[in-house]
């Protein structure tokens, strides 16, 4: 009798478990196909704007990695985002540039789009009605659409690649350095929170920094430009004292 019941309580059981699974499934799935006829219908736009032709789509891994800032997040799609350097469209009228940026400021919560060569970093606005679970899901309708069309990342003319700029009081000489353990010891480790960093300039012993992408507005920027980019500069350099 006793095994009777125990019987009968697991096939209820399961039957409660797969009811709950399929109700959180068709949640998933009901936001899902609202969301991706609208990024299809954006990306249709403008593949005929540029001319390009419908390609087969692909199946495509997106991975989403944290960064330090809470409000941004690292997507790596496994294809080439841009062929060299880094862009950065902290704005919308900024976002005219690139095609696939335009599209994903177009995404409700979206502040901040930023390339490299191979992710994708999204700001969201520091605010409750700004969530990820909604920003990420329409963001991977967004970037698989977008690169299974074929569409350029950015406009014909439009170079990614973020360069070092900036008027100088010092020689060439230290200012190369400077750029030089920007570029090998601490781009790379930037880049891997999803952000950069650019050499803006250097007067009087003071180096200018461009932070973008996930370290814009970051909490721990401070923190990283502190201990860790000025104790390196003033290690190697000793012309750096700020």
């Amino acid at each position: 009798m006793a095994s009777k019941n125990l019987s009968v309580f697991s096939s209820v059981s399961k039957r409660l478990w797969f009811g709950a699974a399929m109700s959180s499934f068709q949640r998933e799935f009901r936001h899902f196909i609202t969301v991706a006829p609208r990024a299809s219908t954006q990306i249709f736009k403008e593949m005929q704007l540029h001319g390009v032709g419908w390609q087969p789509k692909r199946s495509m891994f997106i991975q989403v990695q944290d960064t330090p800032n809470p409000n941004s997040l690292k997507f790596v799609p496994g294809v080439q985002v841009l062929e060299r350097g880094t862009a950065d469209f902290p704005n919308t009228e900024a976002a005219k540039q690139s095609p696939l940026a335009k599209l994903l400021f177009r995404i409700p919560g979206v502040c901040g789009v930023f390339f490299a060569q191979d992710f994708i970093t999204l700001t969201k606005a520091d605010d409750e009605d700004a969530d990820w679970r909604t920003i990420k899901a329409e963001a991977f309708a967004v970037i698989m659409d977008f690169f299974a069309a074929g569409l350029p990342v950015l406009h014909e003319g439009k170079v990614g690649g973020a360069e070092h700029s900036g008027t100088s009081d010092a020689d060439e000489e230290t200012v190369a350095m400077i750029q030089e353990l920007l570029d090998t010891r601490i781009r790379p480790t930037v880049q891997e929170d999803g952000g950069d960093i650019l050499y803006r300039g250097f007067r009087d012993g003071v180096v200018f920094l461009k932070m973008m992408g996930s370290c814009t507005n970051c909490p721990s920027s401070v923190v990283t430009l502190k201990n860790g980019v000025q104790n390196m500069m003033q290690f190697y350099i000793p012309e750096v004292s700020t």
